[in-house]
């Protein structure tokens, strides 16, 4: 989609968009204060309502657009809206006027901008009898405004759309075709930009001695692989930010399989790896001034005659041992063994990791928030603080001993499962165990989160994206001069 920024509307524009705010239709002209109250619009973040017009011998499409109460967030809801209303509407270009608007800022304007790239991607690539009506067809929005071309500031808010972008099409894509040597494949366009990638493949793993993510993947065809996206942006020298990503990109479960029943979307269980790769991508692609890593672990869990079976002892790359009690909670193994070789790879100040990692976790916390696990406060409200600021929601659970103590083993260092009550907070426990002493360390359990079944306020039902947008803002807001 091609999004302009000028200064006065076309005369000629046949669709036109007039943004308003909460409370203020009743400042509209009689046409569209007309148009409000048959629609019982009153301005609401998201709220549309439409009328027709006639100028001279051209009939004009008009639309309002509620800009809610004029926060960020219900301004990027107002431009998703428009975008969902017009997509596939047989529109090719809407002119949206934010003179309209009242006090619009540049900062509003891009937000609505924001939105509307956001809310416009979609995979239509194995819908081959898509009817013509069901195509997208709308490819410009023009935004008219006080504050003129906005080219020179859209440039890194697109660039973030860009990784939002690429983490919903990981997300989104079949396990056929996305697996783990197709993921780091789809992740070589980042060199364009300026990352410096890293791939380990199995032989390298055994070498390190990563027993933990390779017993996960010993039970599939598809061999495992260890991507590491390295941005050097900051002072040279100054470590690094290190992001981590659960990356199993499909999950039966192994030994301890899954229900038949939902398997398919086990597709998105790279949601975390796919939310770091992502995330690297919208940084470097605004060209931020800091040090950021990103590392994903990248495997398959598959229910074979070499699988992992429970009641297995794997050693992982820290030289501790794992009894595995449950195939199915995979993602901590893999995870693990990330986190040591991160450590010792690039001396990390801070760590960040992303896993859809518990089903405990969305009967928590549903599908409003991801949680956060941390071993340092101010990492914890910094993080939270950027997923306010980003819509990127997340709540904040307790690590303790005693919750520890309750994946101890009888028989190895510790067992990859405690009992049913607390799991989501077990599961940090288990990773807490690999975080060297005196790294800021940060879980970040977003199985709630990374998919949903209907549309959200800038994505519509499907892959969310969601962990892009907050790790960029946490850069931005805190390792960034």
């Amino acid at each position: 989609m091609d999004i302009q920024f000028v200064a006065q509307i076309d005369a000629s524009a046949d669709v036109v968009a007039f943004p308003v705010r909460k409370g203020e239709a009743g400042a509209l002209g009689a046409l569209l204060g007309a148009a409000a109250t048959q629609a019982r619009f009153d301005g609401a973040a998201g709220a549309i309502a439409e009328t027709a017009a006639i100028d001279g011998e051209q009939a004009k499409r008009l639309l309002l657009v509620g800009l809610g109460e004029g926060s960020e967030q219900d301004i990027e809801r107002a431009g998703a809206a428009l975008v969902a209303r017009l997509q596939t509407s047989g529109v090719t270009s809407v002119h949206v006027d934010f003179a309209s608007a009242g006090q619009s800022d540049e900062d509003d304007i891009l937000a609505f901008a924001m939105g509307a790239r956001l809310r416009n991607w979609r995979l239509d690539t194995y819908r081959t009898r898509l009817a013509d009506t069901a195509k997208p067809s709308l490819a410009t929005i023009v935004i008219a405004s006080p504050a003129g071309d906005l080219s020179a500031r859209w440039g890194s808010y697109s660039a973030v759309a860009d990784g939002v972008a690429l983490t919903q099409t990981l997300v989104a894509e079949p396990p056929n075709i996305l697996y783990p040597e197709s993921f780091v494949e789809r992740c070589q366009h980042l060199a364009d930009l300026g990352v410096e990638l890293e791939i380990l493949d199995e032989r390298q793993m055994k070498a390190l001695g990563m027993g933990a993510l390779l017993g996960v993947a010993q039970g599939s065809t598809r061999p495992p692989r260890l991507l590491a996206m390295r941005w050097n942006g900051g002072n040279p020298g100054d470590a690094p930010v290190v992001f981590i990503g659960k990356g199993v990109t499909f999950d039966t479960g192994g030994i301890s399989i899954k229900p038949a029943a939902g398997m398919d979307m086990m597709k998105w269980d790279m949601g975390g790896a796919g939310a770091v790769a992502g995330a690297i991508k919208a940084i470097a692609g605004r060209k931020a001034k800091a040090n950021v890593v990103g590392v994903v672990g990248l495997v398959e869990n598959m229910p074979d005659g070499n699988a992992m079976r429970p009641g297995d002892i794997v050693t992982s790359m820290s030289g501790q041992t794992v009894e595995v009690l449950n195939t199915d909670a995979e993602g901590r193994l893999v995870l693990c063994d990330a986190i040591s070789w991160a450590q010792k790879a690039y001396s990390p100040k801070v760590i960040v990791d992303l896993a859809t990692l518990t089903g405990a976790m969305v009967i928590s916390l549903g599908h409003e928030y991801a949680g956060i696990f941390s071993n340092d406060d101010q990492l914890a409200a910094d993080l939270i603080a950027a997923g306010e600021a980003s819509n990127n929601k997340l709540w904040r659970f307790p690590l303790s001993p005693a919750y520890d103590k309750l994946i101890d083993s009888p028989i190895a260092d510790m067992k990859n499962v405690g009992p049913r009550e607390g799991g989501s907070i077990t599961a940090a426990q288990f990773l807490k165990r690999y975080v060297g002493e005196g790294v800021a360390w940060a879980h970040l359990d977003i199985a709630g989160m990374a998919w949903a079944d209907k549309d959200g306020p800038v994505y519509g039902k499907g892959a969310t994206g969601y962990g892009v947008r907050l790790l960029d803002r946490y850069i931005a807001a805190n390792h960034e001069g």
